[in-house]
């Protein structure tokens, strides 16, 4: 991957480079970012550039045999450790190594852009929550004991370094104390006070903010063809999550449904239309107990949000134009009188789905309410 292919952060890059050309590259580093903010992007990015013998000023040359092996994540020099879990092909004591096949197609498919959950997805881990243990720092301190085969670096990226185990932690770190000569180890990770103090205090923190929201959106139109408005929305939604911002393209038909869906329901609500009302709750029986769930989390975001907009909070309500133009004009309805008891009915109508409660009653029960607490001051 070239620093090209990272969404924004175009400052940090020039920071990186800048760290290559001078000279500076520290033996220990942990990118440290949100979700979907293109940590291990930058990350692949970063050591190809290192590796890279024909780098410019601005990226590595993306076209030498190097930068090849790079772009396949098969270059003999870098090697990952990444948190697994036992699956149907690897039974017990699942390792990184035994799974390197799969994250490679994984990160490739992914354009470097990755969460623990679309990973342990791919992997079929089913429940089971991934880890790396202390045979993957085992593994990493044999390789990173040999010579470099081609470059000048020998580089180790860690992903989601706070999955390792303490046992892990302890035995890299005795390799962070006394590292192997010209080798770089690049942890990734979301969040710091998963990660022991002692690994913290010896890398270099690299924050990587949230991606610009401008550079969001300028992806989803190149990358994903999205049209100006549904980048827009996605882009707002996203809040510099380029995962979220996928996401929620992908999901776009499903948002829209929850917002015209609950715009209409409402609506019944304000006028007292019962007759409607439960017309609108026995159409809501085909969607399926997932939907009407979500239909109704929906609302519990829609009340929420009425209140910043009363604490004249409107600015960090992040939505597209037409949901916040909604969420503006039921802002009022919503009071200190009756939002928590909003907010407990749709809790309480969520948890009788759960439990598969009948959803047409359901809906009217919750129906009846609202028009009351909508009234209420």
């Amino acid at each position: 991957m070239q620093f090209k292919d990272v969404i924004g952060q175009s400052a940090l890059k020039q920071r990186l480079i800048a760290s290559v050309r001078d000279n500076h590259v520290s033996h220990a580093q942990l990118f440290l970012g949100p979700a979907g903010s293109g940590k291990l992007a930058l990350a692949l990015a970063y050591a190809q550039y290192i590796l890279c013998p024909n780098r410019t000023e601005t990226d590595s040359c993306g076209a030498c045999p190097t930068c090849q092996k790079m772009q396949k994540l098969v270059h003999p020099d870098l090697h990952f450790v990444v948190p697994t879990a036992s699956t149907k092909k690897v039974k017990k004591d699942p390792e990184s190594d035994l799974f390197m096949e799969e994250w490679r197609e994984y990160v490739i498919q992914n354009q470097g852009y990755a969460d623990t959950s679309s990973w342990y997805t791919f992997l079929d881990v089913e429940n089971k929550q991934g880890y790396m243990s202390v045979r993957d720092a085992a593994s990493l301190l044999r390789k990173l004991s040999m010579k470099s085969y081609e470059g000048e670096y020998k580089i180790a990226i860690i992903w989601m370094a706070e999955k390792m185990r303490v046992d892990t932690a302890n035995k890299l770190l005795k390799l962070l104390e006394e590292p192997p000569e010209k080798t770089v180890f690049i942890l990734v990770a979301e969040d710091a006070e998963e990660l022991l103090a002692t690994i913290k205090s010896r890398t270099v923190l690299v924050k990587v903010p949230a991606i610009e929201v401008n550079e969001v959106e300028k992806a989803l139109v190149e990358r994903l063809g999205c049209t100006p408005q549904q980048a827009h929305d996605a882009a707002i939604v996203s809040e510099g999550d380029w995962l979220t911002a996928c996401h929620s393209v992908q999901e776009s038909e499903d948002r829209k449904f929850f917002f015209t869906t609950f715009q209409q329901w409402m609506r019944l609500c304000f006028k007292a239309d019962y007759a409607n009302l439960i017309k609108f709750s026995d159409e809501i029986k085909p969607i399926g107990r997932e939907k009407q769930k979500e239909l109704l989390n929906y609302g519990l975001r829609i009340v929420r949000n009425a209140l910043l907009f009363n604490n004249n909070l409107a600015g960090i309500v992040m939505l597209p134009d037409d949901e916040k133009k909604f969420n503006a004009n039921f802002a009022p309805f919503v009071s200190p009188a009756n939002l928590a008891q909003i907010a407990a009915l749709f809790e309480e109508a969520i948890r009788q789905i759960e439990r598969n409660g009948y959803a047409p009653l359901i809906f009217t029960d919750v129906s009846f309410k609202m028009v009351g607490l909508l009234r209420k001051k």
